[in-house]
């Protein structure tokens, strides 16, 4: 009998990330892989959806989100960047920034096109543009600050080029790229007629003197961009699915189609109650990146003592670490003996990279978790012995 799968899906395999998750379980361990947070949403948010289920907004939202949410994101762009969103003609609510990206790829690149990604790189990238009928061209962010090599990048850029993708901060490195970065993507995205597409889902999760710059807000880049984002990594509500894209009114009646056709809507009651939270008092994305930077430097601190190589993280919430010191083993291996027997659970580097040998010597640990898990978690990787 012959296969009734189709070429596109086997041409990746299942999450690495999620297939960690699944391990850490089976295995009592400690998850340190899957970046969400197991401590609770803010009270306000999750108060505010209640009040909506109370009121028995239960049924279908606007297809491309409630006018509150979409009223409150652009807003939250205005205070923040001072960039100017037309919430009825710029706004698309979606599923999870996971939607956002495959709806916007699907209502923007054509068979045969192009598409460069970073590497390393979240994973649904190049999966998402196989999906959508492009090809993913790798540009490799270079050790040890994970910087762009300047002539590399122009070098990607060709006819074929439809778009490029680019993650501040960046999952799985916590790169937040520079405004010299950015105006060196602008001008290339300028000169060859190229798409950017940004997933900026860790916006407000910096560290130190790292800023994070939305693209689209650098001159003449609001047409050519398709900015990213959600309240999955912001409020603690990974579950919740609310992600969104804002993007030129042409743009975004493709994605809004394209959209609806993928999953109707996002969930009517819950984009209320992110509504109200994203008109919160600034104190809380002090603090919220504050908490994040005391855990960072905690498990920074502890992994650097151990062995591992590490780059601190400008942002999101992972640190990639090199175990070459500690094991001769590749990172799949090292990654299934560390969470086994009740351990502690990692994602495999290999899984950022086209390349899987580029990051045979690398795990990364993600520390969006309560101090208790995040002390346990150290408790056994100190009781490992590596080799």
């Amino acid at each position: 009998m012959k296969s009734f799968t189709s070429l596109k899906a086997r041409q990746f395999g299942e999450s690495v990330i999620r297939g960690m998750t699944r391990i850490c379980t089976e295995e009592g361990g400690v998850n340190l892989s899957q970046g969400f947070p197991d401590f609770p949403a803010p009270t306000a948010i999750k108060e505010a959806a209640k009040r909506a289920i109370d009121a028995d907004i239960n049924q279908y939202a606007v297809t491309w989100g409630s006018p509150s949410f979409r009223q409150a994101i652009a807003a939250h762009q205005q205070r923040f960047y001072d960039w100017r969103v037309d919430p009825d003609k710029h706004l698309t609510v979606a599923c999870g920034a996971t939607e956002a990206m495959i709806a916007t790829l699907m209502a923007t690149v054509n068979p045969g096109d192009e598409v460069i990604v970073f590497a390393p790189f979240y994973e649904n990238y190049g999966p998402d543009a196989v999906l959508s009928g492009a090809v993913p061209r790798y540009v490799t962010l270079h050790t040890p600050e994970w910087h762009i090599d300047a002539d590399e990048l122009a070098a990607a850029f060709s006819e074929k080029t439809r778009a490029i993708i680019v993650n501040t901060p960046h999952n799985p490195t916590g790169k937040v790229f520079n405004r010299a970065e950015l105006e060196l993507i602008a001008d290339l995205c300028r000169r060859h007629d190229v798409l950017a597409i940004t997933d900026e889902i860790y916006e407000h999760i910096v560290y130190d003197d790292a800023v994070h710059i939305p693209l689209a807000t650098l001159p003449d880049m609001a047409a050519r961009t398709v900015t990213i984002s959600g309240s999955s990594k912001t409020f603690s509500v990974t579950g919740w699915r609310l992600g969104y894209c804002i993007a030129s009114e042409e743009i975004t009646g493709a994605i809004r189609k394209v959209h609806d056709f993928l999953t109707v809507g996002a969930p009517a009651p819950l984009q209320e109650g992110a509504a109200v939270m994203l008109g919160c008092n600034g104190s809380y994305y002090k603090a919220l990146a504050q908490d994040y930077r005391e855990r960072r430097d905690f498990l920074l601190d502890v992994l650097t003592r151990r062995g591992f190589a590490c780059v601190k993280p400008a942002g999101a919430y992972y640190i990639m670490a090199d175990f070459s010191t500690l094991s001769n083993t590749d990172d799949v291996t090292f990654a299934t003996e560390l969470v086994r027997s009740g351990g502690v659970a990692t994602v495999p580097g290999s899984s950022f990279f086209a390349d899987p040998a580029a990051g045979r010597n690398i795990v990364r640990f993600c520390f969006c978790k309560k101090w208790e898990t995040l002390e346990e978690a150290v408790r056994r990787l100190e009781q490992r012995s590596f080799h």
